[in-house]
């Protein structure tokens, strides 16, 4: 395995570390590594909803004692909510509408989408629950997979491209004029060192070797 990938790999805790003796869940280790945590948008929506309701009960003391709302009553305000659009020029009110509806879009995403990160599992051991696992950004695996196939297609580094997504290992190579490129010998030495990363989820591998060369050195 080549070393950028273990140089920049997170290695989980060792399932015999715990102070049990039995360890961690490590399909949950490995699920907290790999996706992207809701606490930021769950504490954004708490505070809407509490800056909300403080509001409410501001607005509705402040009515109970006698004194004028601090910013609008609230028998007023469910007169005009129940009155729209009259009231509301249309402009603004399009405006109002599209932000509100952004904002529903972004919670609504964030609750239904998976959130994973870019990061891939190197060892499947925590399919079994039996052994350590260890997680790799994308970025590592493409650097170690665009390093392979420069070598494979004997072109420089800037030749190479890799783009590494949760299914997909796209390979574009833009061969030197003159000297031709073997797809075959690109995409055999990209199953290789995929076939050693031994990755989870496996993703497929597309290599294109661009039909214009560049200029050799």
């Amino acid at each position: 395995m080549s070393s950028r990938v273990e140089a920049g790999a997170r290695r989980a805790p060792n399932p015999e570390g715990g102070p049990d003796g039995r360890g961690p869940d490590m399909r949950r280790v490995v699920h907290r590594e790999t996706h992207s945590t809701r606490a930021a948008v769950a504490i954004v929506a708490a505070v809407l909803v509490m800056l909300l309701a403080a509001y409410g009960l501001l607005e509705a003391g402040v009515h109970a004692i006698g004194q004028p709302a601090w910013l609008i009553e609230p028998q007023v305000a469910a007169e005009r909510i129940v009155a729209l659009p009259a009231g509301i020029p249309p402009l603004l009110l399009g405006a109002i509408g599209a932000v509100l509806a952004m904002a529903g879009l972004v919670f609504f995403l964030n609750g239904i989408l998976p959130g994973r990160r870019a990061r891939h599992v190197l060892s499947r051991a925590v399919q079994s629950g039996g052994g350590p696992a260890v997680v790799v950004d994308d970025e590592v695996i493409a650097s170690s997979l665009a390093r392979r196939a420069r070598l494979a297609a004997n072109v420089t580094p800037e030749q190479v491209m890799v783009v590494v997504s949760r299914r997909q290992v796209l390979v574009n190579v833009r061969p030197t004029s003159g000297v031709p490129v073997d797809e075959g010998t690109v995409l055999a030495a990209i199953q290789d060192e995929l076939g050693q990363m031994g990755l989870d989820p496996s993703p497929d591998i597309r290599v294109n070797v661009a039909s214009s060369g560049v200029i050799g050195a």
